[in-house]
């Protein structure tokens, strides 16, 4: 693959942390203007760069935070094109919960479950129980229990 310019991987790196510093201040809206703008910058196909991955899951983690979960599954499930996403854990979890917020039992349980695979119980470690509980109707326990 081809690697960006530098000053653009300067100016996505410098909007990114912009974002997440947003974030952490829970200051939702600015951090999304922040990672939009920085997805902008990157040239199509926008999947096909690395730190279209990284800014995909920083919105949808966004956009778990403020409640959108439709946004959240929207771009988390976009997040999914890029090379790297698929067996993340952390995209599946927050997919997961997306899908479990809108009412999609059967995409939640297989987001969620790809999330226990891939490190187990520790992913849902400070998330709310209800998600973990719901994997657990859907799953058998391991032989040594959760």
């Amino acid at each position: 693959m081809n690697e960006l310019s530098q000053t653009i991987q300067d100016k996505i790196n410098s909007l990114a942390e912009l974002g997440d510093q947003y974030a952490e201040e829970g200051e939702f809206a600015e951090a999304l203007d922040q990672y939009w703008t920085a997805w902008d910058l990157l040239p199509d196909p926008k999947t096909e760069w690395d730190a279209g991955l990284w800014l995909l899951v920083a919105i949808g983690d966004a956009n778990f935070s403020v409640r959108d979960f439709a946004a959240g599954k929207d771009n988390l499930t976009t997040a999914m094109n890029c090379p790297e996403a698929p067996g993340n854990p952390f995209i599946h979890l927050r997919l997961g919960q997306c899908q479990f917020e809108l009412g999609n039992k059967d995409e939640a349980a297989d987001e969620l479950t790809r999330a226990y695979m891939g490190v187990g119980s520790e992913i849902f470690e400070g998330e709310d129980d209800k998600y973990f509980e719901f994997l657990k109707t859907v799953l058998k326990p391991p032989a040594d229990g959760w």
